[in-house]
């Protein structure tokens, strides 16, 4: 039986390193790491991911497939839902850096069976929307920027990056207390309450960034 984590790098700011470094921090002991590159993972199915048809071929029956998030493992709803009933029909577990969530398919009881997959439901579905919300707040900042094209001045990068954005997201949308989301980002509390405070606000201003960023590049 093996770990693997599996993580996707879709932006500059994202390592696989970091991602690997987050994991060890929540205790788990990996075995190996699978990771895309530069996929987006809204508009491709894992499966269709040249690392994540890797992930389908390595799993066993008994491993135990970490990820940050269940974002990781799909599209959409649909998508991450049914990658999920997909490996546990296999026997893997799949756990969550993020609150450490487990999903697999030992349970026979109906009630529990019913709760497990409305909690993954759940999960799947608030993925799906706050990925929706992240792309327009990247396409409106990507405009913004189209307009302004004369002033080549970057201005004051925001003081968290998308990774770190992304686990303060997720963590608030988990109900997780302000401590702990800045431990886990690592963060200062202030910089995850302006996020909490204002999480349209925070995700333009990173998305301006990135997008002005990317022109001057």
């Amino acid at each position: 039986m093996a770990t693997i984590l599996y993580g996707r790098v879709s932006t500059i700011e994202q390592t696989s390193g970091h991602q690997l470094t987050q994991a060890k921090a929540a205790g788990f002991n990996i075995d190996d790491a699978v990771f895309d590159n530069g996929t987006s993972g809204v508009s491709t199915r894992l499966v269709e991911r040249p690392e994540g048809r890797r992930l389908f071929d390595k799993l066993r029956a008994g491993d135990v497939l970490v990820v940050r998030w269940v974002d990781r493992l799909g599209r959409n709803y649909d998508d991450v839902c049914e990658t999920i009933r997909e490996f546990m029909s296999r026997g893997v577990v799949i756990r969550t850096v993020i609150n450490n969530m487990t999903f697999d398919g030992a349970t026979k009881d109906p009630v529990q069976k019913a709760v497990r997959d409305a909690l993954i439901a759940f999960m799947a579905a608030t993925a799906q929307a706050q990925a929706e919300a992240t792309k327009a707040a990247q396409r409106a900042g990507i405009e913004h920027a189209k307009t302004n094209e004369a002033d080549s001045y970057l201005g004051r990068k925001p003081s968290y990056s998308r990774e770190q954005f992304g686990v303060v997201r997720d963590m608030l949308g988990q109900s997780a207390g302000i401590a702990a989301i800045a431990k886990a980002s690592g963060l200062s509390r202030q910089a995850v309450y302006r996020i909490k405070d204002d999480p349209a606000g925070a995700e333009a201003a990173l998305a301006l960034w990135e997008a002005k960023a990317k022109q001057a590049a």
